[in-house]
């Protein structure tokens, strides 16, 4: 948790902490990506069920029980991690196109550190007033910034090709990133019905 407050405050110095440290893609998993998500989502997942969020043409706030909440938290955890790997698939492809020659590996560090801002800005989620997109415009916002600090660093592209590389990286995660708020924001908005009425029968097959 250390690296995921540097990168917002100081990204330059975290991205040559995480440089020198040269973790493996199993070691930023486990003791990076995975604790961040699950805090992120126990963060959102506590403001459902106990402040709620407000829905319909007809403002109305819905308190979520603890075991939607539990299921949605779930799918969101699983969203986080395929926008990281697919991300870092998709960089890893685009970087070939400049004549690259990255491993998965790098391109799955720069994804996963560059996008904590994204995903420590969800516990803003847990507030009633605040709607995904918001969440969602503050922590992708934060994100290129860092990634514009830790992609060279990290994959070291050629110096005529970093900025492109970089460009649509940004871009990728951006489009990507945009498509699961927009399935999370309707879902909490109401607007999937036929989902909901899924989600809430398999809540209720869950002891809490």
């Amino acid at each position: 948790m250390t690296n995921a407050l540097l990168l917002i405050v100081s990204p330059i110095a975290a991205w040559e902490r995480i440089l020198q440290a040269r973790r493996g893609l199993v070691h930023i998993l486990f003791i990076h990506l995975l604790p961040l998500l699950a805090l992120t989502c126990w963060g959102e997942a506590y403001g459902l069920v106990h402040w709620g969020k407000w829905r319909g043409e007809v403002p109305r706030l819905k308190h979520f029980s603890p075991s939607e909440a539990f299921i949605f938290e779930v799918a969101q955890f699983l969203l986080s991690l395929l926008l990281v790997f697919l991300g870092a698939k998709l960089i890893k492809s685009i970087g070939e196109t400049f004549h690259g020659r990255h491993s998965y590996s790098q391109t799955f560090t720069v994804v996963a550190y560059g996008l904590t801002p994204l995903f420590l800005a969800r516990l803003l989620d847990a507030f009633t007033p605040i709607t995904p997109w918001v969440s969602w415009a503050v922590g992708i916002l934060f994100s290129i910034g860092v990634i514009y600090q830790g992609l060279p660093r990290i994959m070291q592209p050629d110096p005529p090709h970093a900025f492109g590389l970089y460009l649509m990286s940004s871009l990728l995660l951006f489009i990507i990133s945009g498509l699961i708020t927009f399935v999370t924001a309707w879902y909490l908005q109401g607007e999937f019905i036929t989902l909901e009425a899924l989600i809430l029968r398999l809540a209720a097959r869950l002891p809490f």
